[in-house]
């Protein structure tokens, strides 16, 4: 039988043991393990690997032995509770093992969970699975996870007393982060309000959301467009020791400053054109983003973004000859003494 996603998300939560099996399968290989992890956890207790009521095996190991699987399901474990056997990376190639082991199953028999990559509709493995009358099949699909599922996630991680900002912004890291990278902010901020019984804050999840990789580069964008012009040579130093090229540090700023021109020129305001940015911002980064829109204003935002375009194009010429991370560092403090103009 086929789950939807409605369904799949209690099914998730509190799994039928008397089922003989379930199939999870999607393109996103984090969200249909953790998937699979909370299903087994639900199904069989914390205590499962200890007292050895769950067996793990690789769907590539069914061609060479395809009496494993039914072996697995049919032994007798030494203590009670239910049972299950884990496939894992199940494809097409191992679905005439799994299907007559489906066929074979009993009441009393170990369930059979598999997890698979994206599969056809034609897929024999699916079909399988959809097809039997005890047993499940769950696409995951790359969609934002819904309020339920992330008050589940919450609650999982011991997060308490979340104001409506913060709940907003925790939504928007659920929509851009992967759910694994998600799964590990969750954790990282509940290991940072350990014995701390404030609700948790905007602060808070600035402080344990993942970090921009790009952090000096961010550095550099901040001082340019508050007109910090002698501070910019240091810094650029500094982005060409970590390996950052004159390209990467040309197109950087034209994004900073397109987000900038995006808030500035709202009809409704710099103040509404930031709550409209996607990916969102938030905490510090927000109030800095908007100030420097505000400061800038929308025409001096065009003029700076036809100098970084210029430079660009001045990069990769072929006719260029100056040295590259010249070029852009004459045109951020250009930019920079662009800011300090009325």
């Amino acid at each position: 039988m086929k789950l939807s996603q409605r369904e799949a998300e209690g099914y998730f939560g509190k799994p039928d043991p008397k089922k003989s099996g379930l199939l999870i399968y999607g393109a996103d290989a984090m969200r249909v393990a953790l998937k699979r992890q909370q299903m087994l956890a639900a199904l069989l207790g914390p205590t499962a690997e200890e007292e050895m009521r769950l067996t793990r095996m690789q769907g590539a190991d069914l061609r060479s032995d395809p009496t494993l699987l039914l072996d697995a399901i049919k032994a007798v474990g030494f203590f009670p509770g239910p049972r299950a056997v884990f496939v894992e990376d199940a494809t097409d190639t191992a679905a005439a093992v799994i299907t007559a082991a489906l066929e074979d199953w009993k009441p009393g028999d170990a369930q059979i969970v598999v997890t698979a990559g994206q599969l056809k509709a034609s897929s024999k493995l699916r079909k399988g699975f959809e097809g039997h009358p005890t047993a499940y099949a769950v696409g995951l699909y790359d969609d934002p996870p819904s309020r339920a599922e992330i008050e589940r996630n919450l609650k999982q991680a011991g997060l308490k007393s979340i104001p409506q900002d913060a709940m907003s912004v925790i939504g928007d890291l659920a929509s851009e982060l992967s759910p694994g990278d998600f799964s590990q902010t969750l954790e990282k901020l509940s290991l940072y309000k350990r014995g701390d019984t404030s609700d948790v804050s905007l602060e808070d999840i600035e402080a344990c959301a993942p970090q921009s990789t790009e952090a000096a580069l961010d550095d550099v964008l901040t001082v340019v467009a508050e007109g910090r012009s002698g501070e910019i040579g240091p810094l650029i130093r500094r982005l060409q020791a970590q390996g950052t090229n004159a390209v990467a540090l040309c197109i950087g700023a034209t994004r900073h400053f397109r987000t900038l021109y995006a808030c500035a020129s709202d009809p409704g305001g710099a103040a509404q054109g930031i709550g409209k940015l996607r990916p969102p911002v938030y905490g510090k980064r927000r109030d800095r983003i908007l100030r420097q829109a505000q400061g800038w204003g929308a025409p001096k935002l065009q003029t700076a973004l036809t100098v970084l375009t210029d430079t660009d194009l001045s990069l990769r010429s072929a006719g260029q000859t100056a040295p590259a991370m010249a070029l852009v560092e004459r045109a951020l403090i250009r930019l920079s003494m662009l800011a300090r103009s009325r």
